[in-house]
């Protein structure tokens, strides 16, 4: 009998790390390696910080005996897990996470079970402290996308396989925790499962029938459901599965102690015979029948109530078993991240409310994940942030850190971006979209941006696309210079945060107009940032690369001094200096050329039109800069915004190019045969190429102009035109 958790204390916010270790081919992948959590045992101690105890945790039997079954490396595994019990979190130990166990063994194996029970009880005798056990992650999920899809090793792809897979899984868990409970008698088995949901149009209501019965299947065998009746019995037959298999699984000795639910965005489908309506990559089908599918949260479905707290309700009442939800995770910008956490925690209150044992919510994951967009598939270093950011070597809290604490010490979280639901909540998220336009809400706080050139454009169409309510107010509404008109205007939209882009932007004209250049983008700076300061708003600042000469040889960092050369570059570099005699808690964002497929006014676009229009073009083949494209820049800043990320950030997409460089590209990527473009060698070449030290938050260069040239091509659909001379 073992030790039950304790009952109907407050709901509590666990913690996880994307630790899956999986095969495809010959290569594999170890997220805790990606991450760079192997090399950093200081990460243990920011999770204590937050006040979490308790931690999904890696054990696993890929890293420890990868070799052979009598080799073991626990050196690793010591350290840090004495650490986590010195700082007192109690550690749910996971054995397989989507993997198949190392090279010398597989899903398919039959002795899989055997094996996974002798390297449970090695773990059990090493780590006696240790009483909360998931010997395999997910069974269900693993051998779905390594069985019947072949997306990871032994990369089979049939629904014998599938279904031989899925219970030699659940044998070796039952194994496992025996093995386990022979040494430590109070272990308890946390059995973790995505259980998602699929609707669909009524020609594939069969194939959604199918699918929703099969989603129950590794929790119905690991509680000895799967008897001669089970929807799944003649199909378990057909598959090879002996009924001695499922005998040992008919004594419900797997039943969990505690279910975890993993719940995921995409984990609900919806199947469409109508393949014309959705891109191809959504398009598949079951061998019989073609169709897409796609998240349901994307289709309009009136009578389908989705979402974690249906499923979870779904689940806690086919169980009754104590139950949490291990993983609560949206690979989204930081306000999204934050709104699906958010609705996630209230749904496992609301359930508990009502009397379903539901015993915690986990953070999932910590460090983020990397490449999990393509299911590991591709090694793109597609990276997500968690509670942490790993981008910049260590770890940096995000706003999902400040709400994991909040709620592991409170059972509460604030934030204004919570005033509005997530995009899954509100109008035209559908993939055929509604007429009209969605309503922001009457009392969502708003962000305050002054100006109303590109940048600030820029910024109030990446907020409005994030459900960030927001007021810009340009020249004509607002002196920002002027200190009483600007209190008018902050008492006015009373602003949770500032993005101050009013400024002299014009490079060429500084100069000559140097004065007003000073006016509006140093003392409108201050200006901004006395009153955001005397109010505890945060700020954003736009800077630029021109705080610099140039004259360096290598890339410039934000711990460099400035060193201007011209009026543009001393008015920014005054205003930061002015920023840090404040004291001000601002976030500096230092920029190159700004570039985006929205303005015609931007440098690349008004070139190409120019081109398209006959025009000739001379452009810098030396001078090397780091162009910042739009979007990603807009995006990078608002996540930091939202973190409470201060000081100067560099926000160029990372990498180099000159004036040519980029237009040529341009040139030939738009097919402007014929373009009147030439390449001037300058004898005092410049280098104002940034890089960050801090972190690279952007993709990288070539990624950005790559998507610049599919984005822009509806704002300039005549460059095309332009053909050499007979």
């Amino acid at each position: 009998m073992t030790t039950p958790f304790p009952a109907r204390r407050p709901l509590e916010l666990w913690g996880g790390f994307e630790c899956t270790v999986v095969r495809i081919g010959d290569t594999v992948r170890d997220e805790i390696a990606e991450t760079g959590h192997r090399d950093r045992i200081e990460d243990l101690d920011a999770l204590a910080a937050l006040g979490i105890r308790t931690v999904r945790y890696p054990v696993l039997w890929e890293t420890i005996s990868p070799d052979g079954p009598d080799a073991a490396d626990w050196e690793w595994h010591d350290a840090r897990l004495t650490r986590l019990r010195d700082l007192g979190i109690r550690v749910i130990a996971g054995l397989v996470h989507h993997g198949s166990g190392p090279r010398w063994t597989d899903l398919l194996d039959p002795a899989f079970p055997t094996k996974l029970a002798r390297h449970a009880a090695r773990v059990a005798r090493r780590y006696p402290w240790i009483e909360d056990f998931t010997p395999v992650n997910e069974p269900l999920t693993t051998a779905r996308f390594s069985a019947l899809y072949g997306h990871w090793y032994p990369h089979a792809r049939s629904e014998t396989d599938f279904l031989r897979a899925t219970v030699i899984e659940c044998r070796a868990i039952v194994e496992a925790m025996r093995a386990i409970r022979r040494i430590t008698p109070s272990a308890r088995l946390v059995q973790t499962e995505d259980l998602g949901k699929t609707y669909a149009r009524r020609r594939l209501s069969a194939q959604a029938e199918y699918e929703n019965e099969r989603r129950w299947l590794s929790l119905d065998l690991l509680t000895g459901r799967v008897d001669r009746h089970h929807p799944f019995a003649r199909d378990l037959a057909r598959a090879g599965v002996s009924d001695a298999d499922l005998g040992a699984l008919r004594t419900a000795e797997g039943t969990p102690d505690i279910l975890g639910i993993n719940h995921y965005l995409t984990s609900e489908r919806y199947l469409d015979e109508r393949l014309d309506l959705y891109r191809p990559e959504f398009h598949g089908g079951n061998g019989r029948q073609a169709y897409a599918d796609v998240e349901a949260v994307r289709i309009r479905l009136p009578d389908a109530i989705i979402g974690p707290r249906a499923r979870l309700k779904e689940t806690w009442e086919r169980y009754r078993l104590p139950t949490a939800i291990t993983e609560a995770h949206h690979g989204c910008t930081r306000d999204e991240q934050l709104r699906w956490l958010d609705e996630v925690w209230r749904a496992a209150n609301s359930l508990r409310d009502e009397g379903a044992d539901i015993r915690a919510v986990t953070v999932w994951s910590m460090l983020g994940a990397v490449d999990w967009n393509s299911l590991l598939t591709r090694n793109a270093g597609f990276y997500e942030p968690g509670a942490f950011d790993v981008r910049g070597g260590k770890v940096r809290p995000t706003a999902l850190a400040a709400a994991a604490e909040s709620y592991a010490k409170t059972g509460t979280f604030s934030h204004p971006v919570l005033d509005l639901p997530g995009w899954w909540r509100r109008p035209g998220r559908h993939y055929r979209r509604q007429r009209g336009l969605p309503r922001t809400g009457l009392h969502a706080r708003s962000i305050l941006i002054t100006g109303s050139g590109r940048l600030a454009r820029a910024f109030s169409r990446i907020c409005t696309h994030r459900g960030l309510t927001h007021v810009m107010l340009g020249r004509g509404q607002l002196d920002a210079a002027d200190p009483r008109m600007l209190a008018e205007a902050f008492d006015a939209v009373r602003p949770w945060a500032v993005i101050h882009c009013a400024g002299f932007s014009d490079i060429r004209r500084a100069e000559a107009e140097r004065l007003r250049c000073f006016r509006e983008n140093v003392a409108s700076t201050e200006a901004v940032a006395l009153l955001c300061a005397e109010r505890g708003i945060p700020l954003i600042a736009p800077s630029s690369d021109r705080v610099f000469d140039g004259l360096n040889a290598r890339p410039y960092v934000e711990s460099d001094p400035v060193s201007p050369s011209d009026a543009f570059g001393c008015s920014k570099a005054e205003a930061e200096k002015r920023l840090a005699a404040l004291g001000a808690d601002a976030l500096i964002v230092r920029t190159g050329p700004v570039f985006s497929p929205w303005s015609e006014r931007d440098f690349l676009n008004r070139a190409m039109l120019h081109l398209a229009g006959g025009g000739r073009i001379t452009a810098s083949g030396t001078d090397r800069i780091s162009p910042s494209y739009a979007p990603d820049l807009v995006h990078a800043a608002l996540d930091l915004l939202i973190d409470g990320a201060t000081g100067v950030w560099h926000l160029a997409n990372p990498g180099s190019a000159t004036a040519f460089d980029l237009l040529d590209r341009s040139i030939r990527a738009f097919g402007m045969h014929g373009a009147a473009l030439e390449a001037r060698d300058d004898a005092a070449a410049v280098n104002r190429v940034l890089e960050s030290e801090r972190a690279a938050l952007l993709p990288p260069l070539e990624s950005a102009i790559a998507r610049y040239h599919q984005e822009a091509r509806g704002l300039l659909p005549s460059v095309g035109s332009v053909r050499a001379a007979e």
